[in-house]
């Protein structure tokens, strides 16, 4: 199985390739057997997708656009994810296991109750995007991604990585964060900055934690 490595956090990726393995183009990823294995999906738009109780186990998801998408307990296995625009997606009470998601947009979603292993979200966009209840189980990396204002409310977020990610008014609400690592990102604005206990971070970023919790405190630095 092959890995990808950020700081100090070891991502297991999807075995997509493996000889003998044929993975079968599908026309839609919801099954009345609640499971689809071993699939191709994708280069199509949606105004509606919506997909609940459902398995999608080793397959690949390309180019897929949906003005309206509704997940609820869809849990991955051996899935990527890329090149795709699932807007303000609701995303609840799902479960990702060695899942790549790659160059998608996730502009405004709400993301609430995953539970993500061996997951990397790689040059995808979550700006406003809000994620509660949200819990790493095992390895988990941002890396490239733009999180601009988004939220992260009662999340267990403990040793996962962000990796030279925009995090322009990111906030990090209640919640636990011991070991995360955030070296390689510039940290001058995220907001929450008293929750982000026990984190990891390089010496040039000290300075960037003052900056934000002087915006924080609303702190005025001057002689007059």
């Amino acid at each position: 199985m092959s890995t990808r490595t950020f700081g100090n956090v070891t991502v297991t990726m999807p075995v997509l390739d493996e000889p003998g393995l044929y993975l079968t183009n599908v026309e839609a990823l919801d099954n009345p057997r609640g499971t689809v294995q071993d699939f191709t999906f994708g280069d199509a738009g949606f105004r509606s997708l919506d997909l609940a109780e459902n398995q999608l186990i080793t397959g690949r998801i390309r180019g897929v656009r949906a003005e309206r998408v509704q997940f609820e307990a869809l849990n991955m296995h051996d899935v990527e994810i890329v090149g795709s625009d699932l807007g303000t997606a609701r995303w609840s009470e799902s479960k990702l296991t060695r899942v790549v998601m790659r160059d998608t947009k996730l502009l405004g979603a709400a993301l609430n109750g995953l539970i993500l292993g061996d997951v990397l979200f790689e040059n995808c966009r979550f700006d406003y995007a809000t994620f509660e209840k949200v819990r790493a189980t095992g390895p988990v990396a941002f890396a490239g991604c733009t999180l601009t204002e988004a939220t992260f409310t009662d999340c267990d977020l403990s040793a996962i990585a962000f990796s030279e990610c925009t995090l322009r008014l990111t906030e990090f609400g209640a919640g636990r964060y011991r070991g995360t690592d955030l070296r390689g990102n510039d940290l001058s604005t995220v907001r929450g900055i008293g929750n982000l206990a026990k984190v990891r971070i390089d010496l040039g970023q000290q300075h960037d934690l003052t900056q934000a919790l002087l915006n924080e405190l609303d702190i005025a630095v001057g002689d007059d």
